[in-house]
């Protein structure tokens, strides 16, 4: 009976959530089309966009539950995260989507030699709301605020014509790059790396799965999986904009995501290998994130979790390295 109910209490909040994703989408369409029609400064979102926006998200999150990526509540918060960028902009939907797709398939590769070293681990990953907060509860922040000040639409990155929008795109491109360049880091490092990771704050030898710990394999691929991205936003950019030509050079984009990457991944393993507990479990000889009476300290305090780190990156990043950008691109 309690486990007919749990389903029952599952399913309506499916469907609350659905409904209520829709309704803001129609929303969205209707206010575009208010203000529109009093002052003319947005465009009126066309229903093929907010169609565009729920479908497309509902069709990934479904088929992450079934690829075992995201559990049921990830996927809620995956449909919610989704549409709030596929609405706001192109560019940030095909940034989110490498950004899930990349880090799926990484996760679910090297499954055997991660299970050994990772007491942790779930096959697939099963990311939960948590999990798809943390990774992309700023980004959303961000589309929101983008909406509020050009609207639903793509625009050209320049801060000479368009300074705080600019900034929003690039932080969350900033966000999204520090994402997957960690998680690159973490599902590749392990599995390529012939050598120990080194802890970051010492260059101390620590066991793999250290919080904090780096290899050179691992900084490379949290370089390339930013790379990817900022691919992604580029290619979307060439494709969705007529008058990228009146704008400044859009390709530092790329270098962008690369850099956020990078930067992102060792702004985790700092924070990680100084407020993760990190100890070496010798009765199932892994390392853990808890202290036991079986666990010897390797580094770290238990004073944030994993998500939190992953969280407090992406915030650093997106805050930081778009100011960084404007004093460098070029015009």
């Amino acid at each position: 009976m309690l486990y007919k109910d749990d389903e029952v209490l599952k399913m309506v909040t499916e469907m609350i959530v659905l409904c209520g994703t829709l309704a803001l989408s129609i929303s969205f369409w209707v206010i575009s089309i208010v203000i529109s029609s009093y002052n003319g400064t947005l465009q009126p979102v066309s229903p093929w966009r907010w169609f565009f926006s729920i479908l497309v998200p509902v069709v990934v999150s479904v088929r992450g539950v079934r690829k075992r990526s995201l559990d049921y509540t990830g996927a809620l918060g995956a449909l919610l995260v989704g549409f709030v960028l596929t609405m706001a902009n192109y560019s940030f939907f095909s940034t989110l989507l490498t950004f899930f797709f990349t880090c799926s398939k990484l996760t679910r590769w090297g499954g055997a030699r991660k299970k050994k070293i990772d007491a942790e681990y779930k096959e697939g990953g099963q990311r939960n709301w948590v999990q798809v907060f943390c990774n992309g509860g700023v980004p959303t922040e961000l589309a929101l605020l983008y909406m509020i000040e050009v609207g639903p639409g793509e625009i050209p990155v320049d801060f000479g014509k368009q300074y705080s929008a600019s900034w929003m795109c690039l932080s969350l491109l900033g966000a999204l790059a520090c994402s997957t360049g960690d998680t690159w880091a973490s599902e590749v490092g392990p599995v390529l790396s012939q050598s120990p990771p080194r802890l970051i704050t010492t260059g101390k030898e620590v066991p793999t799965g250290t919080n904090g710990g780096v290899t050179p394999v691992g900084l490379a691929a949290s370089f390339l999986g930013g790379l990817v991205v900022g691919v992604a936003y580029f290619f979307t950019q060439l494709l969705t904009i007529t008058d990228l030509h009146l704008a400044d050079p859009q390709w530092p984009i790329i270098v962008y995501g690369g850099v956020a990457g990078l930067l992102g991944s060792l702004l985790d393993s700092f924070l990680g290998a100084n407020m993760q507990y990190s100890g070496f479990d010798s009765s199932i000889g892994k390392v853990v994130s808890h202290e036991s009476v079986t666990t010897q300290w390797i580094c770290g305090k238990p004073i944030l979790d994993n998500n939190s780190v992953n969280l407090f990156s992406s915030v650093l990043i997106a805050l930081v390295l778009p100011g960084l950008a404007c004093c460098v691109w070029p015009r």
